[in-house]
């Protein structure tokens, strides 16, 4: 994958990280097109010089509106990740090992296996966890996906797998419990799941099966990211045994589509969500950056 590196030359903060988030991006094997400070941006006399690289991503560090004036004057338009000092919506208070979580989440040739529906039919434009694949082919990486069917409601095998197909982006549909098969295979690379609610610790509310997914990742050695907006973060909430669980139809378990499938009388339960405790979670990926554990202090840095 190729990157564009873009600094101001007037902040010895951003340069020094520049300097160092370079060395530790070419360690992860990304190849560096173009580094350069932002003096190549700065208003002059005439205007500022359009921008034009042959790059996957542009890395832009700086704060005073170094990111928003880069973006505005980048001749085409390709993924940017602004990291920088005193401007609001990007990646804050960094340093540059605390950077790194996002690259190294999908690289070319990974097989991610998602959860439920994550996409833009659940969410909006991108998605959360559907976004961060998405982006991922986008920048040209090739990805596979192993998606969960999601009992008992199939959103996995009716949304999601739909929502790939469309983006031309592989997809395998598997029911929910070969997930532990195909990590001890080890066809799986990563998992990335979303949110519907984060308690302040980092412990993720989110659909039912999430929990036994992030456990087996653990135990086979996958990271295991989860996908929200910032807004999904209830800073309230100390952990998630304050986070309360709905307890649908039972019909929806005895039930597929209207059709019963299990005896008249059998019982059945239908938590919609479990809580997956921080330990389990790699990283959180906000619109405003990476946080990885301590999740308390990272969670409320990001707001």
């Amino acid at each position: 994958m190729k990157l564009a590196l873009i600094s101001r030359i007037d902040d010895r903060r951003a340069v020094e990280f520049t300097a160092q988030l370079r060395q530790m991006l070419e360690g992860e094997g990304f190849t560096i097109v173009y580094d350069q400070s932002s003096a190549a941006i700065q208003p002059r006399e005439r205007g500022p010089r359009p921008i034009e690289v042959d790059a996957d991503m542009m890395v832009i560090v700086g704060g005073d509106g170094t990111v928003l004036r880069t973006v505005q004057m980048m001749k085409k338009q390709i993924p940017v990740i602004g990291i920088n000092w005193g401007e609001v919506g990007f990646l804050t208070d960094l340093e540059p090992e605390d950077a790194l979580p996002f690259f190294r989440m999908i690289k070319d040739g990974f097989t991610i296996l998602t959860h439920c529906n994550t996409g833009s039919l659940a969410t909006a434009a991108y998605g959360t966890a559907l976004g961060v694949i998405k982006m991922a082919h986008e920048q040209g990486k090739k990805v596979n996906v192993y998606a969960t069917e999601t009992r008992p409601l199939l959103q996995g095998a009716r949304l999601t797998t739909w929502e790939l197909l469309k983006e031309n982006i592989p997809v395998t549909l598997i029911t929910d419990r070969m997930a532990g098969y195909f990590m001890s295979q080890g066809a799986i690379d990563c998992v990335i799941v979303g949110a519907d609610r984060i308690a302040a610790n980092g412990d993720v509310a989110n659909k039912i099966g999430t929990y036994s997914l992030a456990v087996l990742a653990t135990e086979n050695g996958i990271p295991f990211y989860v996908a929200a907006p910032l807004s999904t973060i209830d800073f309230s909430l100390s952990s998630g045994a304050d986070i309360p669980i709905e307890e649908r139809n039972p019909e929806e378990v005895t039930h597929i589509q209207g059709v019963r499938i299990a005896p008249a009388k059998v019982k059945a339960a239908n938590p919609a969500f479990d809580v997956t405790p921080h330990c389990y979670i790699s990283a959180i990926i906000t619109e405003k950056g990476v946080a990885k554990e301590p999740y308390v202090e990272r969670l409320k840095a990001l707001q």
